[in-house]
């Protein structure tokens, strides 16, 4: 197996262990605290979180090649976080199932994005597949301060990867490597 593929399988189930992490703490709020105005990028933790999801479902089609393109983005929003995690937890293990299936020769196929008005661009899954885990990252990290304003104390989401400070919850994910 290549380290690159190691990467990205590790980095997929990093995803899935920290989006679970988010979602439990989100989970605890009051509807009124997860809709409620605050500063990101998107105006409420429950824009953001469905924003991740939405642009996750874009890039797994994308990546499976199922044809959906921008219509993935015609769902209505979910409104509450249970709903949301139950959804992000499906997008999450079939990520993880992509991961886990691809080979080397793979990570440098094209695949078709839909770019709207600047039409099908084509990308290489490799390249597709960091962009997605940056993306979730950079929003999940907004999502995570702006929960810092809430009742709610945000998660630590860096424990996966060093034994040393391995959160406990982490560890079912590594096993399934």
């Amino acid at each position: 197996m290549s380290a690159v593929l190691d990467h990205l399988r590790l980095m997929a189930r990093n995803n899935a262990y920290a989006n679970e992490r988010l979602y439990e703490a989100c989970c605890r709020l009051s509807q009124a605290e997860f809709e409620a105005e605050r500063t990101g990028f998107f105006p409420s933790i429950r824009e953001t979180l469905n924003h991740n999801w939405e642009v996750d479902r874009y890039y797994l089609d994308a990546l499976k090649e199922e044809g959906q393109g921008l219509s993935v983005f015609d769902t209505q929003h979910l409104p509450s976080a249970a709903g949301l995690q139950a959804a992000q937890q499906s997008v999450d293990r079939d990520l993880i199932d992509f991961c886990d299936r691809i080979t080397e020769a793979d990570l440098e196929r094209d695949i078709a994005q839909d770019r709207g008005n600047d039409g099908i661009m084509q990308e290489k899954i490799a390249s597709t597949l960091l962009h997605l885990f940056q993306h979730q990252i950079h929003h999940r990290g907004q999502a995570h301060a702006m929960l810092a304003g809430t009742s709610v104390a945000p998660p630590q989401l860096d424990e996966f990867f060093l034994k040393f400070d391995r959160h406990p919850s982490a560890q079912r994910f590594q096993e399934s490597n």
